[in-house]
């Protein structure tokens, strides 16, 4: 995904109701299904260490009733694999 337009943002809502505005990172296919990496946008007011509380935030995209929505992941090990693999792509595009 190009850079030249500036990072892309989704608002997502929690089971809480509450939405959380996220910052589009990559996305990849494993075993035919999609994941997409993001990471939380951290308002300029927040402390000096929010920034660090917020990590990568990997969500796997389905579709239901033919629209696409995003879910967490529940397995443990469909998570780390996954995780393993973003840690995969993004170190080679750093190294590009």
């Amino acid at each position: 995904m190009s850079e030249e337009y500036g990072p892309n943002f989704v608002t997502i809502t929690d089971e809480d109701g509450n939405d959380i505005e996220l910052e589009y990172i990559d996305a990849l296919e494993y075993e035919g299904r999609t994941y997409m990496a993001f990471f939380p946008v951290v308002e300029e007011d927040a402390d000096e260490g929010a920034e660090e509380d917020y990590g990568l935030i990997l969500l796997r995209s389905d579709t239901i009733d033919g629209e696409e929505m995003l879910s967490t992941i529940d397995d443990d090990e469909e998570l780390e694999r996954v995780y393993d693999l973003f840690m995969e792509q993004l170190m080679d595009d750093d190294e590009e």
